[in-house]
């Protein structure tokens, strides 16, 4: 492989490391830690295994953190009742409640409900209308630790063509949305996307969103472009891949991500760093 890689791991370390040490300075002013509380309801194996992430994370930097376990037969006004409960909470700077929810369950309802000061996913309308008007406060999650990943390349953005495939309100929306707050020229691809790989060949930079394993080949990215996979996908064997052939997009690009150890990474620490600035604006506020 040529291309160098976006490690994601040492990059998060870094920015985790630079929450703490703000976290470790919000204490000695006398002010308390921030907090977050997360709510899991039913018992979906991976989500699971993020929470449990997400937890050992905030416990790293000094956050104090809560997880709340609900079956997976809570009704959806149950689950309001929860959220409303945590929106008054003063201790409470960040709401996360994971997701897929169960099949009785509007996420979006869900999502808007949680207060948007306290919305560290980022998925509120609030904030994301925020992000389409260029003034972003709580931003979604991996498309800004997309954004933090592209500023360790060195490269200056402004101009740069980007493709992003997948069009979710989770990654590839406010995926463009952050790209073109940076000044790139942006094509979102999706399904009915005609020519994808002529689109994806023009891209200085490709964001591969889509979940489908090893999905863009080497023969449709552009020589010294940068590919940043989103995807994790796991297959028969139980090993883990992502939406890009690494191994043979990573001889054409300048840079790529692998997977696992690339953009998840990057999520919960973009995930403290919104936290913590959720828990500043508020004491800002009074």
């Amino acid at each position: 492989m040529t291309a160098q890689l976006l490690d994601g791991k040492a990059i998060s370390a870094e920015l985790r490391n630079q929450v703490k040490d703000r976290v470790d300075a919000r204490l000695q002013a006398g002010r308390r830690a921030p907090g977050l509380v997360v709510v899991l309801v039913g018992d979906n194996p991976a989500s699971q295994v993020y929470v449990r992430n997400k937890q050992n994370a905030c416990q790293q930097v000094g956050f104090k953190s809560e997880l709340l376990r609900l079956p997976a037969g809570t009704s959806q006004e149950e689950l309001l009742a929860v959220v409303d409960e945590l929106n008054a909470r003063d201790d409470v700077d960040g709401i996360l409640v994971q997701l897929p929810l169960p099949e009785q369950i509007d996420e979006d309802t869900v999502t808007e409900r949680i207060s948007p000061h306290k919305d560290v996913d980022g998925f509120h309308p609030y904030n994301i209308g925020r992000l389409v008007l260029r003034q972003p406060l709580l931003r979604p999650c991996t498309p800004k630790g997309v954004m933090t990943m592209l500023a360790h390349t060195g490269i200056d953005l402004v101009g740069k063509d980007a493709v992003i495939i997948g069009q979710s309100n989770i990654v590839g929306r406010p995926m463009f949305l952050e790209l073109l707050m940076a000044r790139c020229t942006v094509t979102v691809c999706h399904s009915k996307t005609k020519d994808l790989a002529g689109k994806v060949r023009g891209a200085d930079i490709v964001v591969a969103a889509v979940g489908v394993p090893r999905f863009v080949k080497a023969d449709w990215v552009k020589p010294g472009a940068i590919v940043i996979d989103v995807g994790i996908n796991r297959l028969e064997d139980g090993s883990l891949c992502g939406d890009v052939d690494t191994d043979a997009v990573g001889e054409v690009a300048s840079w790529i991500t692998p997977v696992p150890g690339g953009v998840g990474p990057m999520t919960v620490a973009t995930l403290l760093e919104n936290t913590l600035l959720a828990a500043d604006l508020r004491d800002r506020a009074g």
